[in-house]
């Protein structure tokens, strides 16, 4: 009885250790049986059939395989031959396996997807030996392709046009790159948007200099060009091009300040003696009630703090208004409206990649790199809290402290 168990225990390890082999196999006879019936179905007759006997049919006929062609899939790297054919009335094309391709769709983005997360050129075929096995069909120039691809792919997509798009929030921040001969860092300028329904999109990557006002206005008139109108809000950090640039091209939209770097500005100008201390009042202060209660906060933090250390209450005052421009908007949007963090965190991936490659030599190929690194976090961003408060938004509902305004109408 142990003796049998034994047996059926080892049947089974080596059916499990080839598990993967098999399943590979058994996806390679049937995508292999797929491109025959495709065949037969042109022909109108199956493989074996006399086209003399066929009143309707293709006057083709079957002339053997073509040498074994590697295909490669998530499940790993298979061997298929395509049927030949001869004499046809009209040219055959294979919906199943196109005639160049070599690796399935879902392959096919997968190959950006590890590039992009951080992987260096040998790094980056090495992992996908591992992945799709060693007769997968990979060229040294697979790299270099995919990114004269992405950097066509880029130039259409911010040709795209806007007009449908009904903007209530856009967050604008900037990342800086080594890329060109230039001793100092490339500024690339992103927005996010979102729209009435709630989504998150990417709107717009370009470079730029030192984040200047010429810069930002470059960008924006862009968006407004390809008929982007102007937000309700737009959110960003104390730079102030963004700001000379939006006042020219969108003076109509409101103004928020990230909060998470007006509090990394203050505590800069504090001993670290007391920025524990100092930190616990900034953090409490955006996430008052209401805007009043926000600024008693501030003038605790003033009694505390101001009279020792000038500048830094001097820079908690600066632009004080834009600080708290939240508060018009809906309670439930507060946690997006606060920050830039909905740039910050797909920025995080674009650090990863960046920091794995050397100075780009061209500004034109970082701008196409980190735009693909971006689109690919956009399909993981989260819609907006609430988002059927949106519309209310988009149509000029007016909030006070967070709350749909209602007008007493009896106290008038």
């Amino acid at each position: 009885m142990g003796k049998d168990n034994t047996v059926n225990k080892s049947k089974t390890t080596v059916f499990y250790e080839g598990i993967e082999e098999l399943v590979r196999m058994k996806i390679q006879g049937y995508i292999q049986d797929l491109l025959n019936e495709e065949i037969e179905e042109f022909l109108g007759r199956n493989r074996y059939e006399r086209k003399e006997e066929l009143v309707d049919g293709n006057s083709g006929y079957y002339n053997g395989y073509g040498k074994p062609r590697r295909v490669s899939m998530k499940t790993g790297t298979i061997e298929v031959r395509r049927p030949r054919l001869r004499n046809l009335e009209e040219r055959f094309e294979s919906r199943i396996l196109p005639l160049f391709k070599r690796r399935t769709k879902e392959v096919g983005e997968l190959l950006p997807e590890l590039y992009l997360q951080g992987l260096a050129g040998g790094d980056f075929e090495l992992a996908l030996r591992g992945l799709l096995g060693e007769g997968a069909p990979l060229s040294s120039g697979s790299i270099q392709r995919l990114k004269a691809k992405w950097e066509a792919e880029y130039d259409t997509w911010r040709k795209t046009d806007l007009n449908e798009v009904e903007l209530i929030y856009m967050w604008a921040d900037g990342l800086y790159v080594k890329a060109g001969i230039e001793k100092d860092k490339a500024a690339l300028l992103v927005i996010i948007g979102a729209g009435r329904d709630g989504k998150k999109r990417l709107l717009a990557v370009e470079s730029g200099y030192r984040e200047s006002k010429e810069s930002w206005g470059n960008v924006l008139r862009s968006l407004r060009e390809r008929g982007l109108k102007a937000p309700r809000l737009t959110i960003a950090d104390g730079n102030l091009g963004l700001w000379g640039a939006l006042a020219q091209v969108y003076p109509e939209s409101k103004e928020q300040r990230c909060w998470n770097h007006k509090i990394v500005n203050v505590l800069g100008r504090l001993p670290k003696r007391v920025q524990s201390q100092a930190r616990e009042y900034l953090c409490k202060m955006p996430y008052s009630e209401t805007r009043a209660d926000c600024e008693r906060l501030k003038a605790h933090f003033n009694t505390l703090f101001g009279k020792a250390y000038p500048k830094a209450m001097e820079i908690l005052e600066n632009d004080w208004d834009r600080m708290v421009t939240f508060y018009e908007f809906p309670k439930e949007h507060w946690g997006h409206l606060r920050t830039t963090n909905i740039i910050e965190s797909p920025f995080a991936s674009v650090r990863l990649r960046t920091n794995a490659a050397k100075r780009y030599k061209k500004v034109s190929n970082a701008v196409a790199l980190i735009w693909k690194v971006l689109l690919i976090a956009e399909k993981r961003f989260r819609k907006l809290n609430a988002p059927n408060l949106m519309a209310e938004v988009y149509e000029g509902v007016k909030y006070v402290n967070g709350i749909r305004y209602t007008e007493n109408k009896e106290a008038a």
